[in-house]
């Protein structure tokens, strides 16, 4: 008998329209001579739908064998589905609901990270509830321009600004605040983007990593939401990295989804300095759309679509 997959897509954050498109690219490369596919919606207002039809989170269980999150941001994200999907005993693919939680949050990650050694951006938060002049203030005793702004939680680069002068600050702050009620303000690292994906072995025999992509840009420009999901070409290319590079990019890439307790896959992002690597956000659930990093990567790995999907959901339904 084959597999039931339930393809979770949409949610009810910000990246609602990224993961249909995660959840539409997933369903048409699912293997059907292993999987029985179903398509389960959880809509903007929080109702749940599987092939069309009303439904509720303690029913999956007579419908799936196991869940293929493709949700991004918040609710699909940050822990929240995966407690949910754990209380009702539902195998799902992605990280568990504390990883999750944490990633989630550029602060957490950040404390957590510089714990075990990895460089990070020098930073600041600020709070809703703060008054401008203090964040300012505080900013400007650590750090000076340029500066990211971006909000704490969230993802595909909503609401990150690149600030050139301390005048534009204070629009850039409230930007991101529109996306949650705390931001990160870092110095901006000035290098060569790249990002590489951890994946998990079966039964716990380690991890790989995909070949690194490096994010053709230029110079004092970033990758922002517009960049990674507009229909121009994206650009990205192998990362022309020596065999040092390659080895402190990848042993920073492990050490991050060991200590973050990631599960299965993840993305890590890095600005590649004369310094060497700066660990900039780690995405527990990256997107999985035609034009997604981690499906450049992949190709450059030579693992089709399918297959990745195939491995992914058998570590989901591994035994522990």
């Amino acid at each position: 008998m084959k597999t039931r997959v339930g393809v979770m897509r949409g949610g009810m954050g910000s990246e609602y329209y990224v993961s249909l498109k995660t959840g539409a690219n997933v369903l048409a490369n699912l293997p059907r001579d292993q999987y029985e596919p179903h398509d389960i919606l959880v809509t903007r207002d929080g109702e749940w739908h599987i092939d069309g039809r009303r439904t509720t989170p303690e029913k999956l269980m007579q419908y799936v064998d196991v869940v293929l999150n493709g949700l991004h941001g918040e609710f699909g994200e940050d822990g929240k589905v995966q407690k949910l999907l754990e209380a009702f005993n539902i195998p799902y693919t992605g990280s568990t609901a504390v990883p999750s939680a944490i990633g989630m949050n550029k602060e957490l990650t950040k404390k957590h990270l510089e714990n075990v050694g990895i460089r990070v951006p020098r930073g600041t938060f600020a709070h809703h509830n703060e008054k401008v002049n203090d964040v300012i203030a505080r900013i400007k005793k650590m750090i000076r321009a340029p500066y990211i702004v971006k909000p704490v939680s969230g993802g595909s680069s909503m609401g990150l600004t690149l600030v050139q002068i301390d005048n534009d600050l204070i629009p850039a702050i409230e930007k991101a605040l529109a996306y949650g009620d705390k931001v990160l303000i870092e110095e901006y690292v000035r290098g060569r983007e790249v990002t590489l994906s951890v994946i998990d072995s079966m039964n716990g025999q380690g991890a790989y990593t995909t070949p690194p992509l490096e994010i053709l840009l230029p110079e004092d420009t970033i990758f922002d939401y517009d960049q990674k999901y507009t229909d121009t070409a994206h650009p990205v290319g192998p990362a022309r990295l020596s065999r040092e590079q390659s080895r402190e990019l990848e042993e920073a890439a492990f050490l991050a989804h060991r200590h973050l307790g990631a599960r299965h896959y993840a993305r890590y992002d890095f600005i590649l300095t004369d310094e060497g690597p700066c660990f900039l956000e780690v995405n527990t659930l990256p997107g999985l759309t035609s034009t997604s990093l981690l499906l450049k990567s992949l190709k450059l790995h030579g693992l089709p679509f399918s297959e990745f999907l195939d491995h992914i959901l058998k570590l989901a339904l591994q035994k522990k």
